[in-house]
């Protein structure tokens, strides 16, 4: 395992806020000259790094601590009402993991959500070389989970399979089907996935307070938040 005080970091030059646009970001990444070390990753993972294709960073703003970590213990999840009527809709789905690879399939179905969810976002319009760089990438602990319907595709989880936890890249599914909350679900069954495979934990990525659309994260009890260097636990 290589040491983390070992390893060299690059900042970025300050640019605008994807979450908020009002302020000036500021991102670190790990040098990538560094292989893709499954446990360096892991111990990254757990001080607020993310993966984001070939690369892992963290929000490292001068001015700014907004973005916050967030994980999902696995075995502690208490549902809510609506969650449980969430898992009860889709017990219908079959969840498949599969290698990252490209197909027609795949990008047709992240197009549509790109457009039909995102078009407001720096992912629009969406490209064939976006989503590759981005998902497709060859690394041990990457799987796509694929969520079907007798046979039709609805969503697709990116999932890193690490040593303390799922970390939950990004999902993206048929914007049509409104009732099922897919996003939601998705969540719901890594921590489920988690659970089964004696992982601790679900890593969300980054919440931020006064950003919309990250709200959602906290309708997850208990969830941890990194704060201070420290998880904290809110239930």
């Amino acid at each position: 395992m290589t040491s983390l005080a070992r390893l060299k970091f690059y900042a970025t030059q300050p640019h605008v806020c994807s979450y908020l646009p009002d302020e000036q970001a500021t991102t670190l990444f790990l040098d990538p000259s560094q292989p893709m070390d499954t446990n360096v990753y892991a111990n990254l993972s757990e001080i607020g790094f993310r993966r984001s294709g070939d690369h892992l960073y963290r929000p490292h703003c001068q001015s700014c601590t907004a973005c916050i970590p967030a994980r999902i213990p696995s075995a502690s999840l208490v549902l809510n009402r609506q969650q449980k009527r969430i898992l009860k809709r889709n017990t219908d789905l079959q969840v498949k993991a599969v290698r990252p690879v490209f197909t027609e399939e795949y990008y047709s179905l992240y197009a549509y959500y790109i457009e039909k969810r995102h078009a407001d976002g720096d992912m629009y319009p969406p490209s064939k070389d976006q989503f590759n760089t981005f998902l497709v990438r060859e690394l041990p602990f990457s799987f796509f989970y694929e969520f079907r319907h007798e046979g039709k595709l609805l969503a697709v989880s990116v999932t890193d399979v690490l040593p303390n936890g799922l970390s939950a890249v990004y999902t993206f599914y048929d914007p049509d089907e409104e009732r099922r909350s897919l996003g939601r679900y998705a969540i719901l069954w890594q921590v489920r996935e988690a659970a089964r495979l004696r992982l601790k934990a679900v890593y969300l990525g980054y919440w931020i307070k006064n950003c919309r659309k990250m709200n959602y994260k906290t309708e997850y009890r208990p969830i941890e938040l990194l704060i201070n260097q420290r998880w904290i636990k809110l239930t």
